[in-house]
């Protein structure tokens, strides 16, 4: 079902979803960017900032499950604001914490509310958008974040070295909270998931959810831990491996976050192409996310690299794996129920964001072993592909209703 809305305000719904991903990514990153310096300040060993920056991960990927049914039942756009205004929320108060447990519990906070964004966009594209355009949309949406990180990360490192860590927090919080005037004014009331809201109660939904959704979690997973060690670590990577200033790593860490930013809606538009000719729209949709996941293979002579800028592009040639990413969201809403796009996108979210919990964690370790970040990019790239088979093998285009 696809909402009655004009095409103007579907457009610019879309770019707000834009922009929401670019301040959910942006708020989120502060700590990996800054967390050269606040490591310094607390005493961090590798180890101890691997688990803080796992520690968003701990809410935000246990959060998507109930975040997905919210979204299949409530008004979405009063939801959607609640949710946003509360993480802004949590950014803003990072800026009291003193110690490694406050930071850690502001993280979590934050995670609860930024978990809205995945299950909640989707849903917002999913009623109000036919199709054969969602592929372009939920790019658009997603690559949102990766814009937040290519034109956040020198930003970032400007306000940390300009204005410390801690008014850093203060300063992205309360800019954030302006996101809500032009959302509250052009989100439509009236169009929310009630309209297409399922009879069945939630217990008897999680009992018949069938392959299609265990193939996209599988899936997930393998893509989201390659993604968020890029998140996480490329920052500190560049201070300490390549022995860059931070804002150094804020200007080259531009370059890989940028490439994801400007491939995800290409890889969508192009599958929406495939779509729009007669092809088989999860085959489509597969065979770009093979492709876009066969490109990480560039980041294991980038870990070898002499060269610091050499090893930067090679980076960057990595993060073609975003032109997966606006197939991936697109190939749930294709196969998903309609009244359960919300609950399905927070369990694939849910899924994915376990690899947010384990990367960072088992990264630092690793570094603190061995000494080197390559093995940690080896692991990355083996585990990204391991997720290839349960897109093919998995994710079956469901069969279309009989009309009469």
């Amino acid at each position: 079902m696809t909402a009655n809305v004009s095409h103007a305000r579907r457009r610019t719904i879309a770019w707000l979803l834009f922009a929401s991903g670019f301040i959910n990514y942006l708020d989120r990153a502060v700590v990996s960017v800054a967390l050269p310096v606040i490591a310094v300040d607390l005493h961090l060993g590798p180890a101890a900032k691997g688990v803080l920056l796992s520690a968003f991960f701990w809410s935000y990927a246990l959060m998507q499950l109930p975040m997905g049914w919210f979204a299949d039942k409530f008004n979405l756009k009063w939801f959607y604001a609640a949710a946003f205004a509360l993480w802004s929320l949590a950014c803003g108060l990072t800026g009291f914490a003193s110690t490694l447990a406050v930071l850690m519990a502001m993280r979590v906070l934050l995670g609860i509310g930024e978990s809205i964004y995945v299950p909640g966009g989707m849903k917002a594209v999913s009623l109000l958008f036919h199709q054969r355009d969602r592929g372009l949309a939920s790019g658009l949406m997603n690559c949102g974040t990766r814009a937040g990180l290519a034109l956040g990360a020198p930003f970032i490192a400007w306000l940390v070295t300009s204005y410390g860590w801690k008014n850093s927090f203060f300063i992205l919080g309360f800019f954030s909270l302006l996101w809500l005037i032009p959302w509250l004014a052009i989100y439509p009331a009236h169009i929310h998931a009630a309209s297409i809201q399922s009879s069945e109660p939630l217990r008897a939904r999680l009992r018949r959810l069938d392959r299609n959704l265990l193939g996209l979690c599988l899936g997930h997973v393998c893509f989201s831990y390659y993604w968020y060690l890029l998140v996480t670590w490329l920052p500190d990577y560049l201070v300490e491996s390549r022995h860059l200033t931070l804002p150094q790593a804020g200007a080259f860490a531009v370059i890989p976050y940028l490439v994801f930013t400007v491939s995800e809606p290409l890889g969508g538009w192009a599958a929406d192409i495939l779509v729009r000719l007669g092809f088989n729209e999860t085959r489509s949709r597969k065979t770009i996310i093979s492709a876009a996941f066969l490109t990480s293979l560039m980041l294991l002579p980038a870990g070898r690299a002499a060269n610091d800028t050499a090893a930067v592009w090679m980076i960057g040639a990595a993060s073609l794996v975003g032109l997966a990413t606006g197939n991936i969201l697109a190939l749930l809403q294709s196969v998903a129920p309609p009244a359960e796009v919300g609950l399905w996108a927070g369990i694939q979210n849910f899924a994915g964001n376990l690899s947010g919990i384990v990367a960072p964690i088992v990264t630092g370790i690793l570094i603190e072993r061995t000494g080197s970040y390559y093995p940690a990019f080896v692991l990355s790239v083996a585990v990204l592909l391991a997720g290839l088979p349960a897109y093919w093998f998995l994710v079956r285009q469901p069969p279309r209703p009989v009309r009469t």
